[in-house]
């Protein structure tokens, strides 16, 4: 299967080669002096970023196309993979989300606080209406240890621990190469993993959640 035959709706994941090659500048600007070499930078408060997302902006509007007007930039992290911070992460669903503060609220939880931030494991039905957007300021050939995702697998719901590998093996695995400037948009819940670069070289990504539903009464989502 090449790229260009994957959907959201099917796959769970599109590529848009180049998408973000006119504001990748920008980008890079708004990103310089955060640490290097980390497996995850949490960002909030980085000035011009969130106008860089916008719904109404040339990447933005990629997601609000699917979600509609209130689609938003919830959380956004820096991975930035190369030769002195070559990790690898097994098979997963995202199931947290990023909040201003802890309101302890039916059907949210566990809760945790990630690098001072507050995070929340919402109902999983909100979080199948999230979308994940991964902007490449990197190339990501398959030597420099690309997403690997298990395509269809946002459709099984919320997968239990042990259930994982089955669910990988019936679905299969994508390897999500990139070149500069290509943006990667998948559904949140997909089954997705990434192993050690074999040849590593800088991978930054930028990784940004989107949704366009409000949460319920005293929850705020922190946002970026």
């Amino acid at each position: 299967m090449s790229p260009d035959q994957l959907t959201i709706e099917h796959h769970g994941a599109a590529l848009y080669p180049g998408a973000a090659l006119s504001i990748l500048d920008d980008l890079e600007a708004a990103l310089a002096g955060l640490p290097a070499d980390q497996a995850g930078v949490r960002l909030h408060g980085i000035p011009g970023l969130a106008a860089l997302l916008d719904g109404t902006g040339v990447i933005g509007r990629l997601v609000a196309d699917r979600q509609g007007e209130n689609s938003r930039a919830v959380r956004a992290i820096l991975f930035d993979k190369s030769a002195t911070a070559n990790w690898a992460l097994g098979w997963h669903q995202d199931r947290t989300i990023a909040v201003r503060e802890r309101v302890d609220t039916k059907g949210f939880g566990p809760w945790s606080v990630k690098v001072g931030i507050t995070h929340v494991e919402p109902p999983f039905a909100l979080l199948e209406t999230m979308l994940t957007m991964r902007i490449h300021l990197d190339p990501v050939p398959d030597s420099n240890a690309p997403l690997l995702i298990a395509p269809g697998s946002h459709r099984l719901g919320r997968i239990a621990e042990r259930d994982i590998d089955a669910s990988v093996a019936r679905c299969g695995t994508f390897a999500c190469t990139a070149d500069r400037g290509d943006t990667w948009i998948y559904a949140t819940p997909i089954l997705h993993a990434s192993a050690r670069a074999v040849r590593p070289q800088h991978r930054r990504v930028l990784q940004v959640d989107f949704c366009a539903q409000a949460l319920p009464p005293g929850l705020d989502w922190l946002g970026i």
